[in-house]
C-alpha cells in the first residue's frame, strides 16, 4: 500500500529541502509519534519505526529540541538488515514550544509543522482565563494560526454568550463553541483539516481533546478516561504527541493534557495574544513605557475608564515577566556554553 505524503502536508518546499538527502536507500516520512530513541514514521510505502541516527542524536545533545518529534518531516535511511534510522530532521515550518522544568531555559518541542494550534477549553465547569491567555501566546508564538475550541458546550445554556466574553482574550482568534455530544461546531473545526493542513490540540487533561480527535477520525482512535463531574478533570488519556491522520486527508496532532506551560522568549507571541495592549501602548508618551506608574501611559487610562479589565493587565504584566526572566536565563545559559568553548579551543 502507498501513500499520497501530499495530502500530509508534503510540498515543494519540505521536498527542495529533502532532495541534498534523496538516493535510493532513503525515503521521507513524517513523525507520527516519539519515543525515547525511537519514532513511529510514516513514508510513502507505509508505517515503520525508525532508530535515530547517531547525527541525529549529537546534534541534539546540547539542543533537545533539535530531536525529532511528532509532526517532523525527516529523512529516512533503509539498511540491507531491514533496520531503519532518522539521519535528519527537515527545517520545521512552525514549531510549538514550551519550557521545560529544569532551571537552564531549555525548550521541549510538543509539535511541528502544524497549520493550526487550537487551544481547547472546556466551558464546562467554567473557562480559566489566565490559562486561555497563557495557551495562545504559545500558539501565536509557534508560526501557526491560533484557534480556540471551546468544548462541552452543551453542558451550558448560552454557550455562545461564553464564547463572546473568551473573545476578548483572544483578539484576532476565532472562537469555535463545540459539542461532540450533540455534533456543534465539528464542521467549523473540520474546516481547519483539510487535506495537507495540521491541526495541533493544546490543553489541560480532561479538556476533551482525545473526544474531539475521535470525533473528526469517524472512528476511536484514541482513548478517553471518564472525567469528575465535580471539577471536570480527569486523569491524562494521551501520555505522548500522536499525529493522526483523518480519512479524507489532513491530519490531527493530539498532545498529553499540560498542567502548567512555561513560556520562553515569547515576546511577539505574548504581543499578538494581548493584542488589545499592544495597540493601546502604541498611544504611550514612551515607547518603552512599562503600563506601571509611567505618565502618559493609556494602557492605565484604559483601566482607569474601564476599556481594559484590570485582570487583563495583570496577566499581562504576569507573562511579560516570567518572559523576561527565561531570557535572561537562557542568555546567560548561551554565554557559559560560548565560555567553555573559548576554554577548550
Amino acid at each position: 500500500m502507498s501513500y499520497d505524503l501530499s495530502q500530509l502536508g508534503w510540498d515543494e518546499i519540505f521536498a527542495s529541502a529533502y532532495r541534498r538527502f534523496d538516493r535510493s536507500d532513503a525515503s521521507a516520512g513524517r513523525v507520527l509519534r516519539a519515543d525515547r530513541g525511537v519514532c513511529t514514521v510514516l513514508d510513502a510505502s507505509g508505517v515503520t519505526r525508525a532508530s535515530l541516527a547517531g547525527g541525529v542524536l549529537l546534534s541534539a545533545a546540547n539542543d533537545p529540541s533539535r530531536l525529532p518529534c511528532a509532526g517532523d518531516w525527516v529523512v529516512l535511511r533503509h539498511w540491507p538488515d531491514r533496520r531503519v534510522t532518522i539521519e535528519c530532521v527537515l527545517p520545521r515550518r512552525t514549531t510549538l514550544i514550551r519550557r521545560t522544568s529544569d532551571k537552564d531555559s531549555t525548550g521541549q518541542v510538543l509539535a511541528a509543522n502544524m497549520d493550526t494550534v487550537a487551544v481547547v477549553e472546556p466551558i464546562h465547569p467554567e473557562p480559566d482565563d489566565a490559562r486561555i491567555e497563557r495557551l495562545l501566546a504559545l500558539a501565536w508564538d509557534s508560526g501557526a494560526k491560533p484557534l480556540l475550541i471551546l468544548t462541552k458546550s452543551d453542558m451550558t445554556a448560552d454557550p455562545a454568550a461564553i464564547a463572546r466574553q473568551l473573545a476578548e482574550l483572544a483578539p484576532g482568534v476565532p472562537v469555535v463553541p463545540l459539542s461532540v455530544r450533540q455534533k456543534t461546531g465539528l464542521a467549523e473545526v473540520r474546516a481547519y483539516v483539510r487535506p495537507g493542513s495540521t491541526l495541533a490540540l493544546l490543553g489541560r487533561s480532561g479538556a476533551g481533546k482525545s473526544t474531539l480527535v475521535n470525533a473528526l477520525a469517524g472512528m476511536p482512535v484514541m482513548p478517553v478516561q471518564q472525567i469528575r463531574d465535580v471539577d471536570g478533570k480527569g486523569r491524562h488519556t494521551t501520555a505522548y504527541r500522536n499525529l493522526v491522520l483523518l480519512p479524507n486527508g489532513g491530519a490531527v496532532l493530539d498532545t498529553p493534557g499540560i498542567r502548567g506551560v512555561g513560556l520562553l522568549d515569547t515576546a511577539e507571541g505574548l504581543d499578538r495574544a494581548f493584542a488589545d495592549i499592544a495597540e493601546l501602548a502604541t498611544h504611550c508618551r514612551f515607547g518603552d513605557c512599562g503600563h506601571d506608574a509611567e505618565p502618559g501611559c493609556a494602557v492605565v487610562v484604559a483601566v482607569a475608564d474601564g476599556t481594559l479589565a484590570p485582570r487583563r493587565l495583570s496577566s499581562w504584566r504576569k507573562l511579560k515577566r516570567e518572559i523576561e526572566v527565561e531570557s535572561a536565563r537562557q542568555n546567560a545559559r548561551l554565554a557559559g556554553a560560548a565560555g567553555q568553548r573559548r576554554r577548550r579551543h
